[in-house]
């Protein structure tokens, strides 16, 4: 069983209040962290090799370092807990179970950065989960870890919970921040990048809720035997969200060593798939990376097994891999329409799209409207090129990643399952009657239709 770093406690009766989690070891870390000076945490976060949890999987320590410094002006950290990628919920676990595992590493990195006043933007849907990170907050403000001259070290620091509106946007950093400042959450362009002007033009880092949690073990255990865990650049460990036809559905933590096949498969992790269902395809790092039919889920373009890290997910590029991502780890079996689900996926793209740019503004809406067409027995064989061309032009053509995150599954869905599309449409009808039945088509239509 692989070692658990973030949820070794999870199950501990009591771990979301402070007088338990500091019994099980709490707020160790930055007891440990107050005695080292700012650029050694760094260090030892480099030396880890921990790379950013939310989706794009950067070196934290790397992206730390290029925080600006300039005389006189404050600097910031702001904690992503926007989690609104499709199929990922391993950051509302956190914390929801074990807030102060979030607000130590918040401290920590609070300090490593010169950041006296920190918040975590979290976004509109978790209404519950504030109330339960204000009350750890306070928490351990009452018991000297927040506040004025933490531990007489002469640090300060405050943690605030701001709520979002409910904006997949906002999971984009410089997005977040505008809606932090009070402003419509729409992407800034970049450069200036965040960590030279960020929240009110002042140097800001933005991690995720799993990248700061991390750093707590980073500091117990020190960065270099945090790095000895995983393989290659894939270091420490991995928590994934897993949800689709699996018998076990949750949240488990990884080491990154283990294939997909045994992830998938195996009695520790999501049980297989229910009912002997085959396995059709996988998403394995939330909603906007490329889905992988079973064949190329499984083993890599080269024969390998593929497995649970940045590295092998990604082998091959988009044209046999996809991603690690969010970690939101989505399982179809053959009986699930690709079709459908692409489209389902193409809707609330174009739903969340900000419209700040006319690719993604427009592409997204005609991308959902052939799709949709498509999938009700009303599309045509030229469609399918061009959501094809569509898609290939708003990718890389956005100020932000919304558009190539609307376009890569659209792409994927085509690459890997092109026959699919084509037999919607040469058998509208055996389509329509399958997914929703005969009734449903002829609505689609809008003319009768003989049964």
């Amino acid at each position: 069983m692989a070692k658990k770093l973030l949820l070794d406690k999870a199950n501990v009766e009591g771990i979301r209040g402070y007088d338990v989690y500091r019994r099980e070891g709490g707020y160790r870390a930055v007891e440990k962290a107050l005695k080292m000076t700012p650029g050694d945490i760094v260090e030892e976060v480099k030396k880890s090799g921990l790379r950013g949890r939310g989706g794009a999987g950067f070196p934290t320590g790397m992206k730390w370092s290029f925080l600006a410094k300039p005389e006189g002006v404050p600097r910031y950290l702001v904690c992503n807990a926007d989690e609104s990628e499709p199929g990922t919920f391993k950051d509302r676990y956190l914390m929801e179970f074990l807030p102060h595992l979030l607000i130590e590493g918040l401290i920590i990195s609070s300090f490593a950065l010169g950041s006296s006043r920190t918040y975590i933007y979290i976004r509109g849907e978790y209404a519950w989960i504030p109330d339960i990170l204000e009350q750890a907050a306070e928490e351990a403000k009452q018991n000297g870890w927040l506040g004025k001259n933490i531990l007489g070290t002469g640090f300060d620091c405050e943690i605030y919970v701001q709520r979002g509106a409910g904006a997949y946007i906002c999971g984009e950093e410089t997005a977040l921040i505008e809606s932090l400042e009070g402003k419509r959450g729409n992407p800034r362009i970049k450069p200036p990048f965040p960590a030279v002007k960020g929240l009110w033009d002042c140097p800001t880092v933005v991690n995720n809720v799993e990248t700061l949690a991390a750093i707590v073990p980073i500091i117990n255990e020190g960065g270099e035997a945090y790095s000895k865990i995983g393989v290659g650049k894939s270091t420490g460990t991995k928590l994934i969200s897993a949800c689709g036809n699996i018998n076990k559905p949750g949240v488990y933590e990884i080491d990154m060593t283990i294939s997909v096949e045994e992830f998938i498969y195996s009695d520790e992790y999501c049980g297989g798939i229910p009912n002997g269902k085959r396995l059709k395809a996988c998403i394995p790092g939330g909603s906007s990376v490329p889905i992988l039919p079973a064949n190329l889920l499984l083993k890599t373009a080269k024969g390998q097994p593929r497995m649970m890290n940045y590295e092998s997910l990604s082998d091959g590029g988009f044209a046999t891999g996809s991603m690690m991502g969010s970690g939101g780890f989505e399982v179809l079996d053959e009986d699930q329409c690709i079709v459908r689900h692409t489209l389902s996926l193409a809707r609330f793209y174009h739903h969340e799209s900000c419209g700040q740019c006319s690719p993604c503004r427009e592409g997204t809406g005609w991308m959902e409207k052939i799709l949709r067409n498509i999938e009700y027995g009303k599309g045509k064989m030229s469609d399918i090129n061009l959501l094809w061309d569509i898609q290939r032009k708003i990718e890389g053509n956005t100020i932000c990643p919304l558009g190539d995150a609307a376009a890569w599954p659209v792409a994927a869905a085509i690459r890997h399952f092109r026959d699919e599309f084509e037999w919607h449409v040469l058998n509208p009808v055996e389509c329509m009657n399958r997914n929703y039945g005969l009734a449903h088509y002829a609505d689609a239509l809008e003319v009768p239709v003989a049964v």
